[in-house]
């Protein structure tokens, strides 16, 4: 089959403006729950858009780990490429492609570090080989091999057998500070629902958008 005709018709519902909450925030939280609770894969996994100092944007999954007011988090090490191209430019861009129920939630704002008590909290609420993964892994650097790696995690294991696996210094995390949502709900004959959530002057103002 081509792949221009590959194609479905979007029909599980629509979102209107009567059915939007006045906070973007709020609105997440009900999409979310909603998500979690239809058993899709991953409902947390988020493709977070970086760009790096040439000016050239890259994009990978990460999973969000909590969200509030302020903003979303997620976590990973601090020499990885993500946190490279943060540190040159904070803004970013956050899709969760929640295609079985025809939405999209895009987020679009500044990402700052966390504090190291928020990144403790919750790197101790890791599984021990996801602790020790963190130190096993120097996370986006060249590797010989797989062996290699599974070698370091090896080594880690041993080094760290008795007691608490430690918090990385090189090891963190980010809030993604919002000054934008969409709220995308597929439609039949691609008339989606569309809606824009802009932080201006401190408030949030709510434009339906043309599909």
């Amino acid at each position: 089959m081509s792949l221009e005709d590959s194609r479905r018709e979007y029909q599980y519902g629509r979102l209107t403006s009567d059915s939007l909450h006045s906070s973007p925030f709020e609105q997440f939280s009900v999409w979310m729950d909603q998500a979690v609770d239809s058993s899709l894969s991953d409902p947390t996994a988020m493709c977070l858009a970086t760009v790096d100092e040439e000016g050239k944007p890259w994009q990978r999954t990460v999973l969000l780990k909590g969200f509030d007011a302020k903003g979303l988090m997620f976590y990973t090490n601090l020499g990885s490429r993500k946190a490279h191209h943060i540190a040159e430019n904070p803004n970013v861009s956050l899709i969760f492609p929640w295609m079985r129920l025809d939405r999209q939630a895009i987020i679009g704002g500044k990402a700052e570090k966390l504090t190291k008590t928020e990144v403790l909290k919750y790197f101790l609420k890791r599984p021990r080989g996801s602790q020790l993964a963190a130190w096993a892994s120097k996370q986006s650097s060249r590797i010989t091999s797989r062996q290699a790696l599974e070698a370091q995690f090896i080594q880690m294991k041993q080094k760290y057998a008795e007691g608490e696996v430690p918090l990385p210094d090189f090891w963190g995390g980010y809030r993604v500070i919002p000054s934008e949502f969409e709220f995308w709900q597929g439609g039949e004959s691609r008339l989606h629902d569309r809606f824009q959530y802009l932080l201006k002057e401190n408030s949030w103002t709510i434009s339906r958008l043309a599909p």
